[in-house]
């Protein structure tokens, strides 16, 4: 297991130091994240090296989210006057999430058809 949090840890530092040296606007655990992906593929990391440490992480993820909701206090002003953006934003993005999500399943589902 600690060598899955290792690995997690390091990817995101890897992220962290490149959108810092390159002054990136994407954040850089997304970086690390898609460098994980990119080591995973290619068989650098063997998934069963990350796998404990993950399911660790997931099954306590409820609990690490309290922080950022706690966090959310510090800006109550700020929610109260941009109130209406956010609640469009939110809405909008979760149908266009759910309408991809939607498409992606049927075209999968296509492919599987056509496969049998």
């Amino acid at each position: 297991m600690l060598q899955g949090f290792v690995l997690l840890l390091s990817f995101q530092l890897i992220g962290e130091g490149i959108s810092a040296l390159f002054d990136l606007p994407m954040p850089g655990n997304v970086i690390g994240m898609a460098l994980m992906l990119i080591a995973l593929v290619c068989g650098w990391v063997k998934l069963e090296w990350l796998q404990e440490a993950a399911e660790l992480l997931l099954r306590y993820m409820a609990m690490l989210f309290v922080p950022a909701g706690v966090g959310v206090m510090l800006y109550f002003d700020l929610i109260g006057r941009e109130w209406l953006p956010i609640i469009a934003g939110t809405v909008i993005s979760t149908f266009v999430v759910m309408a991809v999500t939607g498409w992606t399943v049927n075209l999968l589902e296509k492919q599987d058809g056509a496969e049998e």
